[in-house]
């Protein structure tokens, strides 16, 4: 059965993934800072190791805590209360070391959550810029490991009920392109689940079609 390494499992989408991934009866291993922050979700099929993203944590990829994961899922990020000093902590050197240690480990796929207006961080607003730059420089060292990968980059958060109802072409309107926390977590559920043939980068949106003809 395949296993997933998922980096960030106690976040707000981490937490969702990794509930669903249980109820599916998939094995997950969930790196945590604080494994309280998941405790409530209990099931075989789930490993927990604890770990600081500021610091070395290769250890999550070691056989005996991940198995030889085949699926590595980034959905770690420093938070929107944070300076520029984790979110480059966070959201751009720990990510990059967890392509090394995936590339390391022969990891089959890299799933990177990214964002919106990674691609051209200049256009972002200015009080965002350090953050975007952050997910640009990590993207763009996935895309140059060698590894097979899926960079989804969701627009603006919100906690509305998930509608399972996607569109990857990017609204007209700033105000519409957004995607429920929830839905986001169903995306990538569907993305561990169907691997790519090839290298994939996909912005991501709340719209009218389902998954499977998004990704």
């Amino acid at each position: 059965m395949k296993n997933t390494l998922i980096i960030g499992a106690s976040g707000q989408i981490g937490k969702k993934l990794t509930q669903s991934m249980v109820d599916n009866q998939q094995n997950v291993v969930a790196f945590v800072r604080d494994k309280s922050k998941i405790s409530d979700i209990k099931a075989e099929q789930l490993a927990i190791v604890e770990g600081d993203l500021k610091e070395d944590f290769s250890h999550a990829f070691s056989q005996s805590a991940s198995e030889q994961c085949d699926t590595v899922v980034f959905v770690a990020g420093s938070g929107g209360s944070t300076g520029a000093d984790l979110t480059l902590l966070i959201d751009l050197w720990a990510a990059c070391r967890a392509v090394d240690y995936a590339k390391a480990n022969n990891v089959k796929h890299f799933v990177m959550v990214s964002s919106i207006g990674a691609d051209k961080p200049e256009q972002g607003p200015e009080e965002m810029q350090p953050y975007l730059v952050a997910k640009h420089m990590a993207d763009e060292h996935l895309i140059n490991s060698g590894l097979l990968y899926s960079i989804i980059r969701p627009g603006s958060l919100t906690d509305s009920d998930p509608s399972s109802k996607f569109t990857s072409e990017r609204p007209a309107q700033k105000d519409q392109a957004t995607i429920s926390r929830g839905d986001v977590a169903k995306a990538l559920l569907y993305c561990v689940n169907h691997p790519p043939t090839d290298k994939t980068i996909v912005e991501l949106f709340n719209g009218e079609k389902p998954i499977e003809e998004v990704l």
